[in-house]
């Protein structure tokens, strides 16, 4: 089958945007008089949960039990008022894309492939990223979003990449995912999808097994990415070209099978 969409995961896999995340955690627990701080080897472990809410539900239930009670019903007022935080650090500053990735949906865009968001992170956070980096076009250019509370269950869950896939109306194996981390790994390939990964600064040292491709960017023409695992790209950038190749092998493959 013919490749018709491209599914990019946010946090790490559009632009390296979890040191914001972390800097927004911190001022929020202050701001709320709390005692909290998360450091980076602490926030990279706790980024094994998805989603803000469950993080901070997490942290608490797991390092700081005595606090559960008195401030587990504060979780959603904390969450929304750092997503404020995160949503204007974004606006203010100077985060940009990750080599490849504006290229790769430029490419997309020209050759009438469609485009598609699966995160679990909240849709202001979305929309701050794309007017940012994306602008002008920013949200427009992404037919579907899935983001946030959106499904029941979050990743390594596959719901939000099912939902995605749904509402674009195509088939899983008409689809490529990017991802970043082991839990969109896992997600992505339970929900039927082909994955290329891009590690991010926190997720450097995830478990990638079930990824077709491992990557450190999406590569640029003359500076190119280090391959760490599965699919290869001729000068070392991920292009549309390649995608659609490998995704008709792969179609060929499971046709074999069947």
């Amino acid at each position: 089958m013919a490749l018709q969409a491209l599914i990019f995961d946010v946090d790490g896999t559009l632009a390296e945007t979890e040191e914001m995340h972390r800097s927004a955690f911190n001022q929020a627990f202050a701001s709320f008089g709390l005692e909290w701080t998360w450091d980076p080897p602490l926030y990279k472990e706790l980024l094994r949960v998805a989603g803000g809410k469950e993080r901070i539900l997490h942290y608490l239930m797991s390092r700081r039990p005595q606090d559960v009670a008195a401030h587990e019903r504060e979780i959603p007022q904390i969450y929304a008022f750092k997503t404020k935080l995160y949503s204007a650090m974004v606006r203010e500053g100077t985060l940009r894309l990750r080599p490849g990735v504006k290229r790769l949906i430029e490419e997309a865009r020209t050759a009438g492939i469609r485009l598609a968001m699966a995160t679990t992170t909240n849709p202001a956070n979305v929309d701050a990223l794309l007017q940012r980096a994306l602008a002008p076009s920013g949200k427009s250019l992404f037919g579907v979003i899935v983001a946030g509370d959106e499904v029941a269950t979050k990743k390594p869950a596959p719901d939000v990449f099912d939902v995605a896939v749904r509402r674009l109306g195509l088939r899983a194996s008409a689809c490529i995912a990017f991802e970043d981390s082991a839990n969109g790994v896992m997600s992505a390939r339970h929900a039927g999808l082909a994955v290329v990964v891009t590690p991010s600064a926190y997720t450097s040292e995830d478990d990638f097994t079930g990824a077709a491709s491992v990557v450190s960017t999406l590569g640029e023409p003359g500076e190119p990415h280090q391959h760490f695992a599965g699919w290869e790209w001729p000068g070392g950038f991920v292009t549309l070209a390649g995608l659609q190749k490998r995704a008709e092998q792969r179609a060929h493959v499971r046709a074999g099978r069947a």
